[in-house]
């Protein structure tokens, strides 16, 4: 539901609620009362200005709606009520928390992501050593092609960046990307429309999105910043810059279901550090997270889910924020960690863990070429930990460019078949089980009736093995291999033995490969 305003009131800027406020005030079909952000768009002080408001129902019913105006932190106006009639749709609604394994919609759908980082769009000049002209080529590396790829071959869920190349909408100029025009303006309108475009994209492709916030341009003279990172997390009219940049996201774009979550910062740990003698305060950055945390879920009326990043370095108190929904970290060169960090981290802190990042290599001025076979293992082995651990959303590969140039996109579909098929049997729950195997790496994990296991041979040699798993559907089973290229199901042998277990004989996995069955 979108709506149009028009007020006449004085400010000095529009866009800093501690000068001047509209909000929406929503008194729901079932008697909550919800409070929606309001945007300026145009018109002058002391003369009529235009403001919109966009609002997404999550129930069906009879609404009431009235408009407050804030000056200097006061109510000075307020609009006469009004009524909506909402009907029921087939439409899923928001995301939300339901176990450490899976979101859901609304509805009650269960959700996993199946997930990439797809971060920003091509730039104008790329500092990669060997893949600067793949970098840059505008033609292919553009929302409106990498998501519609995306999307065709399984994939669900990605990651992406607001910063200064990429979607800078408080940015005035410097971009290194020709999609943005200068402009002097608080909020940059090419900017603006872009984002507006990608929320509809997004929308239109059925996919979600993590929405990276960064930092913004807080050092900006022009829109009153600071100069340093200690005190874009300490100094209150940084604090308050940053709020108002909150305000203004959640009331443009909060109404979409399609933004799963806002994150605040990429890798905080690097931004603490950053080749600094003396890191910033560990103190300060968790107090900035609980206090901007806190206040995105009071003025966000959908309560996306929230979260942060690390790069490698844990934050004191920063995974037990209660108001940081999903903790999260990035793992490179060391894949095969994933599965053990997960299982760690959401068991300590009682609360989701994703890997935002991964990859075989995190150096850019590498020729992955060099090892493009590794790279592309890696690539595959980190979909699969995840589908067996207890994420919501898969790992996300970092280097789209690279795995979509060589057609790895494919690979996504085999994933998302065996993703669905748990969810489905499951209904969103998920019931890990132990497996015996030898020399290989195996993961088991029941959804309804069904058990699904997942081998991995991660020598550089082929030999046979035994698997034995305890029998916890029993009666007839019939066991199905899976192959996530073919997408083809196969029949294959199970042998009962008197000991309460499934066997399965003289299984042969090739060396560094998977292969994957279904019990059922």
């Amino acid at each position: 539901m979108d709506f149009v305003i028009k007020l006449k009131s004085t400010w000095e800027n529009p866009y800093l609620q501690e000068d001047i406020k509209l909000d929406m005030e929503i008194y729901t079909a079932s008697g909550q009362v919800l409070l929606q952000p309001c945007y300026y768009v145009k018109g002058q002080s002391g003369d009529i200005s235009e403001w919109n408001a966009r609002f997404s129902p999550r129930q069906h019913g009879n609404y009431h709606f009235k408009f407050v105006l804030s000056k200097n932190g006061n109510i000075v106006a307020t609009s006469r009520k009004f009524d909506a009639q909402v009907r029921a749709t087939a439409e899923k609604g928001f995301l939300s928390l339901k176990n450490n394994w899976s979101l859901q919609f609304d509805n009650g759908t269960p959700f996993r992501g199946i997930a990439e980082n797809i971060c920003w769009e091509s730039r104008q000049n790329d500092d990669s050593k060997y893949y600067s002209e793949l970098h840059q080529n505008a033609a292919i590396y553009n929302y409106d092609r990498m998501l519609p790829e995306f999307a065709e071959n399984g994939g669900n869920f990605f990651r992406t960046w607001i910063c200064s190349w990429n979607l800078p909408i408080d940015f005035q100029d410097g971009y290194n990307n020709d999609r943005y025009q200068p402009d002097s303006a608080h909020f940059n309108p090419s900017a603006l429309r872009r984002l507006d475009h990608l929320v509809e994209l997004a929308d239109s492709l059925d996919l979600y999105m993590m929405l990276t916030l960064g930092m913004g341009n807080f050092r900006s003279d022009n829109i009153g910043g600071v100069k340093t990172t200690d005190e874009f997390f300490a100094a209150k009219e940084a604090k308050l810059l940053y709020k108002n940049r909150l305000r203004y996201i959640v009331s443009r774009w909060g109404y979409s279901p399609h933004i799963a979550m806002w994150e605040f910062l990429n890798e905080v740990d690097n931004i603490q550090f950053n080749g600094r003698e003396d890191p910033i305060s560990s103190k300060a950055i968790v107090e900035w997270h609980t206090e901007m945390a806190t206040y995105l879920k009071k003025i966000d009326p959908y309560k996306h889910i929230v979260t942060t990043s690390i790069s490698h370095r844990d934050i004191p108190g920063l995974n037990d924020i209660e108001a940081i929904d999903i903790n999260q970290k990035h793992i490179y060169k060391h894949t095969d960690l994933i599965p053990a960090e997960i299982n760690a981290y959401s068991t300590k802190h009682k609360k989701p863990y994703v890997i935002g990042e991964f990859g075989f290599e995190w150096d850019w001025q590498q020729n992955f070429d060099d090892f493009a076979y590794e790279m592309e293992l890696d690539f595959k082995r980190g979909l699969w930990y995840g589908l067996f651990s207890s994420t919501p959303i898969l790992p996300m590969s970092w280097w789209w460019e690279y795995f979509q140039n060589r057609d790895m996109l494919p690979y996504y579909r085999g994933v998302r078949l065996l993703s669905d098929r748990m969810l489905q049997n499951g209904k969103g729950e998920f019931k890990p089980f132990t497996i015996k195997a030898g020399r290989l790496e195996a993961y088991g994990v029941k959804c309804g009736e069904e058990l699904y296991i997942y081998l991995y041979n991660p020598e550089n040699k082929v030999f046979s093995s035994t698997v034995e798993i305890l029998d916890i559907i029993g009666d007839k089973k019939q066991i199905q291999s899976f192959d996530p290229v073919t997408l083809k199901y196969q029949v294959e042998e199970l042998k009962d033995n008197l000991n309460g277990k499934i066997v399965l004989k003289d299984l042969f996995v090739g060396s560094k490969k998977e292969k994957l069955y279904i019990i059922k």
